[in-house]
C-alpha cells in the first residue's frame, strides 16, 4: 500500500512537471523593453517635450517652433548623441506638452525628455527621473504696475496653474496666515499665458509662478511697463530635464552634455541669449553650474 503511495506521488509530481513545461514553451517570456538609447538607435530619432508659453525656457517662436534655454540645451543634447552613438542622420522630434501631459507623455514613451521648466521634487522622483540641475529660481509674483497689492496674499486673488509646485506653496503661504486664509481665491489658469492675461483682464490681483518665468513674460509682453514684480520668494525651485526611470544610460549621456556645458563655461553663452539682458548670472546660478561641472 505504502510502494502504490509513492509511485502515485511521483506520477503525480512528473506530471505536474510536464504540465508546467509544457505551459511555459506556450507562452514564451516577453523580450525586455529596449533602453531609451536602444530606441534611439532603432529609429533614429528622438521625443523632445517642450512648452508652449514657458518663457524664456521653452516655448513656441515666431515660426511656432521650439525655443528657449531648455530647448538649447537639449539641442546639445541631441548633438552630443549624434557623435557618442556614431548616428549622424539622428533627428529630434519635438512635441508639445503641458503640465498635465508631460509626466504621462514620459511614462508612455511619446516623448523621451522632457526639456520645459519642471522642477525636481522628491514626490515627482517617485515616477521620474531628473538630470543635473539647469536652473534654480523661486516662485514669486506678479502685478499690474502701481497696484497696491501688500503682503496679505489671503486677501487677494491669486492666478496659478493647478497641479504645479508653485500652487502648493502658494496654499502653504496662505495657511501659514492664520484667519485670512480663509478669504484667499485662487483662480485656476492653464498656462503662463492665461496666467499674465488674468492680471491684465483684472481676474486676479497677481500670477504666481516661478520669477525667472515671470521676468520672461514681462520681457515679451506688448507693454512690458504695465506690469512689476513684487519682491517675494515663495519657494526654491530647482528645474531639471526630466526623464523616465530606471535608465542610467540615457541619463549618464543627458549628464555628460550638461556638465561639459557647464564645466567648459558654454553654457554661459546660452544663459546670456535668454536672460543677457537681466545682466550676469547670479553667484547661486554661477555656483550651481560648478557644482554640477561634473568631471569626466
Amino acid at each position: 500500500m505504502l510502494t502504490l503511495v509513492r509511485r502515485l506521488l511521483v506520477g503525480l509530481a512528473l506530471g505536474g512537471a510536464v504540465v508546467t513545461a509544457g505551459c511555459a514553451s506556450m507562452e514564451p517570456a516577453a523580450p525586455p523593453a529596449a533602453t531609451t538609447l536602444e530606441k534611439i538607435k532603432a529609429t533614429k530619432t528622438i521625443a523632445l517635450g517642450y512648452r508652449d508659453s514657458s518663457v524664456p525656457f521653452s516655448y513656441a517662436g515666431p515660426a511656432k517652433e521650439p525655443i528657449g534655454y531648455s530647448v538649447d540645451l537639449c539641442t546639445r543634447v541631441v548633438e552630443d548623441l549624434r557623435s557618442e552613438l556614431k548616428l549622424p542622420e539622428l533627428q529630434p522630434r519635438w512635441v508639445p506638452v503641458s503640465v498635465e501631459t508631460r509626466v504621462r507623455a514620459l511614462l508612455d514613451g511619446t516623448i523621451d525628455l522632457e526639456c520645459g521648466s519642471t522642477t525636481n521634487t522628491l514626490s515627482r522622483q517617485e515616477r521620474v527621473d531628473f538630470s543635473l540641475t539647469t536652473f534654480i529660481t523661486g516662485a514669486s509674483l506678479l502685478a499690474l504696475a502701481g497696484s497696491n497689492v501688500g503682503d496679505q496674499l489671503g486677501a487677494i486673488r491669486i492666478a496659478v496653474i493647478p497641479g504645479t509646485t508653485t500652487e502648493q506653496m502658494v496654499k502653504n503661504a496662505i495657511a501659514s496666515m492664520g484667519a485670512t486664509a480663509a478669504d484667499a481665491k485662487l483662480v485656476a489658469v492653464s498656462d503662463h499665458a492665461e496666467g499674465l492675461a488674468a492680471v491684465v483682464d483684472r481676474r486676479a490681483e497677481v500670477y504666481a509662478t516661478d520669477r525667472a518665468i515671470l521676468m520672461g513674460l514681462v520681457t515679451s509682453a506688448s507693454n512690458p511697463a504695465q506690469f512689476a514684480l513684487l519682491d517675494r520668494y515663495l519657494s526654491y525651485e530647482p528645474y531639471a530635464l526630466m526623464l523616465r526611470r530606471g535608465d542610467p544610460e540615457f541619463r549618464l549621456a543627458v549628464n555628460r552634455t550638461l556638465a561639459r556645458l557647464y564645466r567648459s563655461g558654454q553654457v554661459l553663452d546660452i544663459y546670456r541669449r535668454w536672460f543677457g539682458q537681466w545682466g550676469n548670472p547670479s553667484p547661486l546660478t554661477l555656483g550651481m553650474y560648478a557644482v554640477e561641472g561634473l568631471p569626466e
